[in-house]
């Protein structure tokens, strides 16, 4: 299943003459694994086991893109629609190409529940 990142249409003029295209900007979730990016600045793929629990985020941020620091990272191009996933173990993402570890990842989704929902069920 794809879930697009969620992208304010303010932000989405900026985000396209970044190269951050919404198109290139999703969490896919197969079987066993959970592949995320937004474009050229983000990218993990984790088992889809290891996320130990998903909430929604209530609080807007004001900042998009990317950011983080000590295993959270905040992944959006809106203000609404994020959940908050956790992970145990830590995972591995990767901001421009460099290793970050990966405790806790916010995302805007266009569909916030039903990634929590596509996450929270085990493979067949």
């Amino acid at each position: 299943m794809r879930f697009p990142i969620r992208f304010d249409q303010s932000f989405r003029v900026l985000a396209k003459m970044l190269f951050l295209s919404p198109d290139q900007s999703h969490v896919d979730v197969a079987d066993d694994l959970v592949h995320v990016r937004l474009a050229w600045a983000f990218r993990a793929t984790f088992p889809r086991s290891s996320v130990a629990s998903t909430s929604p985020h209530l609080k807007r941020p004001l900042s998009r893109g990317v950011h983080g620091f000590a295993g959270r990272w905040l992944v959006n191009g809106a203000g609404d629609g994020i959940v908050d996933l956790c992970f145990e173990p830590t995972q591995r993402a990767y901001v421009v190409g460099w290793p970050v570890s990966l405790r806790h990842l916010l995302l805007s989704v266009d569909d916030p529940n039903g990634l929590a929902d596509a996450l929270r069920r085990r493979a067949p």
